[in-house]
């Protein structure tokens, strides 16, 4: 057994017997005795050990512990609001049982004074959500909080910087975190829900090097909003979430010069570029996290049903129903999104433009539920600039519809001119739309 499984495991005897034990009970304080040392022989390797609880799975560091199985002290800290336990290698045996009491007070729903357990809890220990929210007083209200609800006003910085950082680290280092990705997915999905209307937060760039951030984040609140709206359960919500998440994770190994392009790509270009669902795909399946889904998705979203789009297949086959769904939500926010090589097309130009081509490029049923939410939660949909890397307030971000001056290069790939007002003419689908 290593040491991280064997101080998870003390850990639960512990809290296990200071339920059953009084203070000063012989047998409470052997608990915490072993339990203490089980965490100094861990942290004699690794003095800052963390753990990050996300239902079923258990992560150390960057590492799921699958022989844990399914570790049901695991499921009980997620539940309890614990999805992240940080412990610094200064932390004493008192501080540590006084930490242990937390724990069991969560875990049993015992009445507890949060406020006054934050205050004398040992700084070394530090429990919370998953990478996405700090403990400052306010936010930590916010988890604590029965249903947690957005308001009008609201900020993605966190979210941003965690998607940055996700990204960087597949690219130097060819990891997933998926803890970071669930954690993204569950601060969207709360964002979303107003009191009195669902909202949707999407971003708009300040530069074109943040696209693929930007992207990422709409598309996987444009899909959970979709998935709720079809009816399916908060699981599916979140896993359709993730997948729309990591939908582009092959383009961290696509050159900015080719995503940037001004003008048109070309083949040997638009080879790379082709290449990024395969790409991604593989990176997904390397990570060995269960995200069967998400490799699919990242695989074919790209693919129409009507068999184009990339890549391609020797034989036709139908794709998953969260590709045909990610599908819709990613050439919706391409469209909306102005490019180095189009300008941003109008919401409503967006909308006839995927009902129009339902039936050739998007599942029927898909494109319908979308434009039908779409128009339904309109005075829903939030825009904010994308936050500044240095963590200032976001420059307003310019108006959707203007890109850079035309000029011969950009007016090669530039976006048709607007449909009638009755859509009679289909406009010809973007050359270069995502």
């Amino acid at each position: 057994m290593s040491d991280p499984i064997r101080f998870l495991v003390s850990f639960g005897q512990a809290v296990s017997t200071m339920a059953l034990y009084n203070d000063g009970h012989p047998a409470r304080e052997r608990a915490v005795d072993r339990s203490y040392r089980c965490l100094r022989d861990l942290q004699a390797h690794d003095p800052l050990p963390r753990f990050s609880f996300l239902g079923e799975e258990t992560i150390y560091q960057e590492t799921a512990l699958r022989e844990l199985g399914d570790w049901e002290w695991g499921t009980r800290l997620a539940q309890a609001g614990v999805q992240r336990i940080e412990l610094d290698s200064n932390v004493t045996r008192e501080q540590y049982e006084e930490f242990l009491e937390e724990m069991m007070a969560r875990i049993t729903l015992s009445v507890i004074d949060t406020s006054e357990t934050r205050t004398n809890r040992a700084t070394g220990i530090k429990i919370g959500a998953l990478g996405i929210r700090g403990e400052t007083r306010e936010i930590q209200e916010t988890l604590d909080a029965q249903v947690p609800v957005a308001t009008i006003s609201y900020s993605l910085s966190e979210e941003a910087a965690s998607i940055q950082s996700m990204h960087r680290d597949v690219q130097e280092r060819g990891k997933l975190p998926l803890a970071e990705a669930e954690a993204v997915v569950r601060s969207l999905s709360m964002a979303m829900h107003g009191d009195q209307q669902m909202i949707l937060p999407l971003l708009q760039l300040r530069e074109f090097d943040e696209y693929t951030t930007t992207h990422s984040l709409n598309v996987s609140v444009l899909v959970m909003a979709l998935t709720e709206s079809l009816g399916l359960g908060q699981q599916d919500i979140r896993t359709f979430g993730i997948a729309g998440l990591l939908h582009d994770l092959g383009k961290v190994h696509v050159p900015q010069d080719i995503l940037n392009k001004p003008g048109k790509l070309t083949d040997e270009e638009r080879n790379v570029m082709q290449q990024h669902p395969v790409m991604g795909a593989k990176m997904i399946i390397e990570s060995g996290r269960r995200l069967d889904l998400a490799a699919a998705v990242a695989h074919e979203h790209h693919i129409m049903i009507n068999g184009h789009g990339y890549p391609t297949y020797h034989y036709r086959r139908d794709c998953h129903k969260a590709s045909k769904l990610v599908h819709v939500c990613d050439v919706f926010d391409a469209l909306r999104t102005r490019r180095p090589y189009r300008d941003a097309w109008e919401q409503e130009r967006v909308l006839t433009y995927i009902e129009e081509r339902a039936g050739t490029e998007f599942e029927p049923e898909a494109a319908t539920a979308f434009v039908t939410m779409m128009r339904k939660v309109a005075s829903g949909i939030q825009r904010s600039p994308m936050p500044s890397a240095n963590g200032s307030e976001p420059v307003p971000a310019p108006p959707d519809n203007k890109a850079a001056p035309a000029t011969p290069e950009n007016k090669i790939d530039a976006a048709p001119s607007a449909p009638s007002a009755a859509g009679v003419i289909p406009p010809k689908p973007p050359e270069r739309q995502p």
